[in-house]
């Protein structure tokens, strides 16, 4: 470059710099904004690291200690009784426990590859399958089917925490991330893949996968072939589920998943993948299972419970089966084995052959802790068979009566005990179906309190039309039962369950306040967390209604009009309330003319309220009804009582200074301010048949006492013999029919017709009576 050149550059560059010194550059404002967002976001980052870090390091210092016990044991959830003894654990106590050595590694690909792929490269906290299961879950793609938890931490989780979806809190995540990154610490990867596979729930009661190989395919881990082996290794996910036996489409699905992944983990090749989905799922499976010989006698007996005792815990968000969880229940252990021998043996009742069945369910009035239940007899070693205790397919017949009828005729009307009924010829309203008592007799005008002793039909319903439906149904909802459905006729028989009769008359035990009945005291997760399940209670009914109520049932056993003698027991302050269901018509000519379909006694005193059901399943066939005048319920109910009042308080119940007495007829009866004068004020003798009025409404015979001649403890000429007996209901109904709108007792079982098509009178047998 010669020196004109540079002489050139040297005067544009003075040139520039005196231009530059005289024009200043004026700073970017953006520039500066875009710097402090920049800034103040590292910043926010930081802090927010700091503080999660903080949180982090605080939640995992008050994490459980790493334990070889627990990460070796099987997760066995243990079920309790109220004494806080053994009673089962749930699942197959003998695990075959496999070593290391001995997992087959297509077993261990299988696994890795569909459960966490990376297994071999983090150490217990995988960040990158977090933000890649993240993105997954955001995005819809098949990466997702891992989740962001190492198999580690699923593993930690079923060692040591509850698995229920609400204990999943930061908290237990965090503890949950550093127990997982000790135990990489102080496990090679084989002993912890080794942990896993002996420890995850394969369904049907069965811990490991050397266990679930031999339940499945009745042979080892080692002989299963490449579409066996990710069957098992995609079970644990979801066990019911991916169940091959009930959901074989399902299961099939997910064992793709599995060799999909493997081919993926590049363990085994899209061939061998396409050739082991060829395999039917359910080929090889084990087709019939040995009953376990280890099931306890305490299971056994307590059979019933104890599946409403896992119901109870999946209902409040636990996985009874993969929890590890201990489960304390309410259950008495003596009551129940005293309840199991009077169903299952002849010793203290008189069954007539071994098919006919029984359900049964004890109540603690005073916090509705079930204490024993039984849901049938003579049924062998079932496990978790059918609970009739819980089923409401049955009409209760006139259980129903104190609940839906009186009971709130009191609540919502002030009426007395003495309040006068009709007990004369009734229809239905808009039908032409008429409505009988058991001994086909109308006793003219007569108390509440005879109608609720003798049971009889027409003033029943009598009373709840005077309360009216949406009342009446409102009392019953409060009580625990289901309403939808129910209409008139259903105020002589509801469709009810023994678990719902006794938590509903345990409000009249108590004075009033419904606990809804309880299986479960308290439940310990794996971490060591308790939490308590106990009923608050709910006041639905004054305990003056509580109390009428008990005074008129007490009559219902010792009276001798009343309808539960044989449940009577010396010297015992209790009340109760029999129920009996007859044949619809078009049926009831194949059986005895005393036949029934179902036999009711629900009784309580101040500390138990039981509820005993008696009949058949198949009861349409030949020889399966219950004689009408059979007392076996009151004698179960009464062996049970019995037993369990031995050694605790035995006192009346104290009336309400807000209930009155007074003597009418020789008896005593109650009232409230607010109840109307008596009408029935003179004896005499009740007519046999008395149809001088068809009135549907009660109100009206409030202000009569003309042609009521009966006392409360007056018998009717030619008819207390038969209403002692027993009281059932006739329907007229077709069998086959199923709307719970019936002109039955039976409520919502198989004994009903809807209100489009009434039903017919069946002669001299009365349409529909409902009984005792």
């Amino acid at each position: 470059m010669d020196s004109n050149e540079n002489s050139r550059l040297s005067r544009v560059a003075k040139r520039r710099e005196e231009e530059s010194r005289n024009n200043p550059r004026k700073p970017n404002k953006n520039s500066g904004l875009v710097k402090k967002i920049i800034l103040g976001a590292l910043t926010a980052l930081l802090a927010l690291f700091v503080i999660g870090a903080t949180v982090f390091f605080v939640y995992a210092k008050n994490a459980p200690e790493l334990s070889e016990n627990k990460l070796t044991s099987a997760g066995n959830s243990v079920i309790y009784d109220a004494n806080g003894d053994k009673i089962t654990s749930l699942g197959n106590e003998n695990r075959t426990y496999i070593k290391t050595e001995d997992i087959p590694q297509q077993l261990k690909d299988a696994v890795v590859s569909i459960e966490d792929r990376r297994f071999y490269k983090h150490h217990g906290v995988d960040p990158v399958r977090i933000v890649s299961a993240a993105l997954s879950n955001v995005t819809g793609s098949s990466a997702g089917l891992q989740g962001g938890s190492t198999l580690d931490q699923q593993l930690i989780k079923l060692s040591f925490f509850s698995t229920k979806k609400s204990d999943q809190t930061l908290k237990r995540k965090s503890q949950e991330a550093w127990l997982a990154m000790q135990l990489d610490k102080e496990y090679s990867k084989e002993q912890i893949l080794t942990f896993y596979v002996n420890k995850v729930f394969m369904g049907y009661g069965t811990y490991g996968m050397e266990t679930a190989a031999k339940y499945y395919y009745g042979k080892s881990l080692k002989n299963l072939d490449l579409a066996q082996t990710a069957m098992i290794a995609g079970i644990p996910n979801a066990p019911s589920t991916y169940n091959p036996y009930s959901s074989p489409k399902l299961a099939t699905q997910r064992r793709n998943d599995v060799l999909n992944a493997m081919v993926a983990n590049k363990k085994i090749s899209q061939a061998q993948a396409n050739e082991a989905k060829q395999e039917d799922v359910t080929d090889g499976l084990v087709q019939t299972h040995e009953q376990e010989s280890t099931t306890s006698q305490k299971a056994k007996i307590s059979d019933s419970y104890l599946k409403e005792v896992i119901a109870e815990a999946k209902e409040k968000g636990y996985d009874p089966y993969s929890g590890n969880l201990k489960i304390y229940t309410n259950l008495d252990m003596d009551a129940q084995k005293k309840l199991y021998n009077i169903v299952n043996t002849d010793y203290y009742v008189d069954f007539p052959n071994d098919t006919m069945q029984v359900a049964t369910t004890v109540v603690d009035p005073n916090n509705g802790k079930v204490i024993a239940q039984i849901g049938g007899r003579k049924t062998g070693d079932v496990t978790y068979g059918l609970n009739r205790a819980v089923q409401t397919d049955r009409s209760s017949g006139s259980t129903a009566k104190p609940v839906m009828d009186y009971a709130p005729a009191i609540e919502y009307l002030d009426w007395a005990t003495y309040h006068a009924l009709k007990d004369t010829k009734f229809y239905y309203p808009g039908t032409s179906t008429q409505l009988y008592n058991l001994d086909n007799r109308y006793k003219g005008t007569i108390t509440m309190r005879q109608a609720l002793i003798e049971s009889r039909n027409v003033p029943a319903i009598r009373a709840l039309q005077a309360v009216g439906m949406t009342k009446a149904k409102s009392f019953l909802s409060n009580l625990g039962y289901d309403t939808k459905g129910l209409s008139l006729q259903n105020g002589i028989g509801l469709p009810a369950s023994t678990l719902q009769n006794a938590a509903a008359y345990a409000a009249f035990a108590n004075g009033g306040t419904y606990y809804e009945p309880t299986y479960i005291d308290k439940i310990e997760t794996a971490d060591g967390q308790v939490n308590d399940y106990s009923s608050s209670g709910k006041r639905v009914m004054q305990s003056s209604t509580a109390y009428m109520i008990t005074d008129m049932l007490k009559q219902v056993i010792t009276s001798s009009n009343g309808s539960g003698t044989a449940a009577k027991i010396s010297g015992l302050y209790q009340a109760g309330k029999t129920g009996t269901t007859d044949y619809p018509s078009d049926v009831s000519g194949q059986f005895p003319s005393d036949a029934a379909m179902d036999s009711w006694f629900d009784g309580y005193t101040k500390h138990y309220s039981i509820s005993v059901w008696v009949g058949y399943d198949h009861q349409y066939e030949p020889g399966n009804y219950v004689p009408n005048n059979s007392k076996l319920a009151q004698q179960i109910y009464k062996v049970l009582m019995t037993y369990l009042s031995q050694g605790v308080s035995n006192t009346d119940w104290t009336k309400p200074s807000n209930v009155y007495s007074r003597t009418i007829n020789g008896q005593r009866e109650l009232y409230l301010a607010g109840s109307a004068a008596p009408t029935i004020t003179g004896k005499g003798s009740s007519s046999g048949i008395n149809e001088s009025s068809s009135s549907s409404s009660s109100s009206s015979s409030d202000k009569e006492s003309s042609g009521s001649t009966s006392s409360s403890d007056e018998k009717s000429s030619g008819s207390d013999s038969n209403s002692n007996a027993s009281e059932s209901s006739t329907s007229t109904a077709s069998s086959t029919s199923t709307n719970s709108s019936a002109t039955t007792t039976t409520g919502g079982n198989n004994n009903t017709q809807s209100n489009n098509t009434p039903a017919t009178p069946a002669g001299n047998n009365g349409g529909n009576q409902a009984g005792h």
